[in-house]
């Protein structure tokens, strides 16, 4: 039977031993160094125009936002000479817009009331991270292109935010200038409180949770799409890498793209991150299930997920991933009595290439940042990877994080590469209050 499903899985095209990896890293590169020069590609590589060259103000505290999902942060940080950050004043509440519909200065209002009992602090910048999509300006302000996550103030599409906050401020007298990053660049800034006390030569940041991204230092002079740039500079870029789409898709993917209310994007993402990877899994079992692999009962309880006029009804990752990893909480839906023993492994060998190839793909995509940086070439001084999101360090199928490891490493290794990868607790938070410790 592994045979067999083995002949199904590559005749499908999820064939993890064949993936090129060192085909992919040139590939990324292509699409990365388009991306700066403007050309076509499916990597945005933006700006964030946050340089890392500045010191970290230690002992100072600064004010931080932190807005991202359905929920709004502030808090006060201060960093010792370690890099460790002291979270003060920390406050939470939902995010403006998620209750009920508000107009600008609705909007602003909510946050300045919010934010302004945290500003007694002197420090005259607000570190904000903003993970909304969003056009970065040139003085570190964001220009909001659209909401996501159900939030209701359409009045601020096409605004700059820290402008608006700005300007409500100042209607009590309070002067702040915001800093606003998104959460990859801050997990990169983030990074770089462990680089206080280390020597890190350059830094990556990179988000393996629901979704995916990557952040990694640039040379402005290999930024040729902007002409306005400061010579012998550099800043982070934002590579938006979940977008990447020069990359051999099996039937599966195909499938699963077109269940999807966004087919022919994210593409990437929908290949190695949380939110798509039980339904990637759905897909490979419902496809096993119509090509004869399983008992008739099994089958038909697959198949049932499937649903009629498009309504399917995935199973969720974290019950495949608890499956596949040998954990399964007792309501799991593969310890059902329609499965036999001798179907659940066949789940097993079905669906664990899906975390295989995950896991390598995630190990390619840090390894193109890491290249990308020109920096490791001393071992006394690697790259900083700071590696933030749940599907990273929680998935339990094909043993992820050190296979992620292990994949890097051979990919590093021979190009004499030093490079460390950290985990930083509250890496929006951190990396946000980084960016108001700088200026």
């Amino acid at each position: 039977m592994l045979d067999r499903i083995n002949d199904f899985l590559k005749f499908n095209g999820l064939d993890v031993a064949g993936i090129d990896r060192e085909e992919l890293l040139r590939t990324f590169d292509q699409e990365m160094t388009a991306g700066l020069k403007g050309e076509a590609s499916s990597l945005a590589m933006i700006p964030s125009f946050i340089s890392i060259d500045k010191k970290v103000r230690i002992n100072q505290p600064v004010v931080v936002l932190d807005a991202g999902g359905t929920n709004l942060r502030t808090a006060v940080v201060e960093m010792n000479e370690k890099g460790v950050c002291n979270i003060g004043e920390f406050k939470k509440r939902s995010m403006p817009g998620t209750e009920e519909e508000l107009n600008n200065d609705e909007f602003f209002k909510a946050f300045a009331d919010f934010v302004t009992p945290n500003l007694t602090v002197s420090n005259p910048t607000v570190g904000f991270c903003f993970s909304y999509a969003a056009e970065i300006t040139p003085d570190c302000d964001a220009k909001l292109l659209y909401w996501s996550k159900q939030i209701m103030a359409p009045g601020i599409v096409g605004e700059l935010v820290g402008r608006g906050l700005s300007n409500e401020l100042e209607k009590e007298n309070i002067s702040r200038r915001f800093i606003i990053l998104n959460d990859t660049v801050a997990t990169l800034l983030a990074g770089k409180s462990s680089g206080v006390s280390h020597s890190y030569s350059a830094y990556v940041g990179f988000i393996l949770g629901t979704g995916t991204n990557t952040a990694y230092v640039e040379s402005n002079a290999n930024i040729t799409k902007r002409s306005d740039l400061q010579v012998g500079g550099s800043m982070v870029i934002n590579v938006e890498s979940g977008g990447f789409k020069n990359i051999k898709q099996c039937r599966f993917d195909t499938l699963l793209d077109q269940r999807t209310n966004d087919p022919g994007s994210y593409t990437f993402e929908k290949m190695i991150s949380g939110a798509y990877l039980g339904l990637l899994g759905s897909v490979v079992l419902i496809e096993s299930a119509k090509a004869g692999l399983f008992s008739a009962a099994a089958a038909e309880r697959i198949l049932g997920w499937d649903g009629e006029g498009g309504n399917w009804q995935p199973v969720a990752n974290a019950d495949l991933d608890d499956f596949c990893g040998d954990k399964p909480d007792d309501d799991n839906p593969f310890l059902d009595p329609s499965f036999s023993d001798a179907d659940r492994e066949i789940v097993k060998a079905l669906c664990t290439p899906v975390y295989e190839r995950a896991a390598v793909l995630a190990a390619v995509n840090i390894a193109s940042a890491i290249i990308k940086t020109g920096a490791g070439k001393d071992q006394k001084s690697p790259v900083c990877v700071n590696v933030d999101g749940s599907t990273y360090y929680k998935t339990l199928a094909a043993d992820f994080q050190q296979r992620v490891q292990n994949e890097l490493k051979d990919l590093l290794e021979n190009r004499d590469i030093a490079y460390e990868l950290v985990r930083v607790d509250d890496s929006p938070v951190i990396g946000a209050a980084v960016a108001g410790l700088m200026v």
